[in-house]
């Protein structure tokens, strides 16, 4: 018995050994492995670097007026010439669609920086994986960085960031196998500037890494007390994470509504169900300080409670909420489909229950193989815009 428990635990050793000694490929990083050598090529995408060339940044003439290169920062340069940040940001033009990123070849975006002046709901981020002609990732900018009012408020988690004054940080893993294309569309009827960096690796993916997606929803497109996070999605994947901004329109408490995941053929019942909005962002009790009787905001890894708008007494006339949660240690997996709803629910009088008609914004996030299902149509300008 010794010698097979001895033998055993020489196996178990040598296992994790060369576990431990497989070829590292640079897409996943960790303070455990940041020691590990790998022959992973760093990029990065700014104005100052339109293609991410190595060698090729920081090339623009604040001299040079032609068409070949672009000088936004020009007249401040002057003085100083090449290499001098002659052109650290971009402009958007009202109603141009420009291309923020392409990038050709396998690897995974690691880190996206980027601070757009504007409406944040009028502009909207696309991503493209492998040469799709419809986009995997599709969202106003503001609602995809847990931003849905249009106002600064601190997020400061593992997967995502918002930093004063206005920076919004994404660490979500995106990998592409032969192409990635990035669009920042521009709704408003006013011209926007972006300062962005696009931080990649150009590396090997292997077969078992699937898609980031992204998806934007509001509830003035869905009637009823019963809000749609997401639906129509096919195939093998993983659920990773929840944005929900919620305005409220009644007095009272407003988050008593579940959460479901009805997955792989789930139908009038599903998988898991939650207990209550504030539950679900890991939070209890009308996220409510007992001694204050005030909301308190809360901003953690993995999920939070980060921004309360108040009214002011004059137009701003309703109490407006964000919220987050990511499932990074706890991604919920489906084999063939999944569909998330959240019941818009209340208190009422009588200690029942208030089916409420909320303005619901929502970004729901997750990992799958290509191909998608079709997106809803994104809303137009006039459903987009916070009033």
């Amino acid at each position: 018995m010794k010698k097979i428990m001895t033998f055993l635990l020489l196996a178990t050793i040598v296992s994790s050994a060369k576990a431990q000694l497989q070829p590292f490929n640079g897409l996943d990083m960790n303070l455990g492995n940041l020691s590990r050598l790998s022959s992973a090529q760093t990029r990065s995408i700014s104005p100052e670097n339109f293609t991410g060339g190595k060698g090729k940044g920081g090339m623009a003439d604040p001299k040079d007026h032609s068409k070949r290169n672009v000088a936004n920062a020009g007249p401040t340069a002057r003085d100083l010439g090449m290499g001098w940040k002659v052109n650290p940001y971009i402009f958007i033009n009202p109603g141009e669609t420009i291309t923020i990123g392409e990038i050709d070849g396998s690897g995974a975006i690691q880190h996206i920086w980027m601070t757009p002046t504007g409406n944040w709901n009028f502009s909207i981020i696309r991503f493209y994986w492998d040469d799709e002609t419809t986009p995997s990732v599709e969202s106003p900018v503001g609602p995809f960085f847990g931003m849905a009012w249009g106002e600064y408020a601190p997020l400061n988690s593992l997967a995502m960031t918002v930093n004063p004054g206005s920076a919004f940080n994404s660490y979500w893993k995106m990998p592409f196998r032969k192409t990635c294309k990035i669009t920042m569309q521009n709704l408003d009827d006013k011209a926007m500037s972006l300062y962005y960096q696009i931080d990649y690796v150009l590396t090997d993916v292997p077969n078992d890494e699937a898609y980031f997606h992204a998806q934007y929803r509001r509830s003035n497109s869905q009637p009823g007390s019963l809000y749609s996070i997401i639906d129509g999605v096919r195939g093998q994947g993983q659920y990773v994470g929840t944005f929900l901004g919620v305005g409220v329109r009644n007095n009272g408490w407003w988050g008593e509504g579940e959460i479901k995941f009805f997955m792989d053929g789930d139908k009038d019942f599903a998988t898991i169900v939650g207990t209550g909005t504030e539950d679900y962002f890991c939070g209890s009790y009308n996220f409510e300080n007992k001694k204050t009787r005030q909301y308190e905001t809360f901003s953690t890894p993995y999920a939070g409670f980060h921004q309360v708008i108040k009214p002011d007494g004059l137009y701003q006339a309703q109490q407006r909420f964000g919220m987050y949660r990511w499932h990074v240690l706890d991604p919920i997996r489906f084999s063939k489909d999944l569909k998330v709803t959240i019941q818009d629910l209340g208190w009422r009088s009588g200690g029942r229950y208030l089916p409420q008609h909320s303005d619901l914004i929502s970004v729901a996030y997750w990992y799958q193989r290509e191909p998608h299902g079709a997106f809803p149509k994104l809303p137009g300008k006039d459903e987009l815009e916070v009033n």
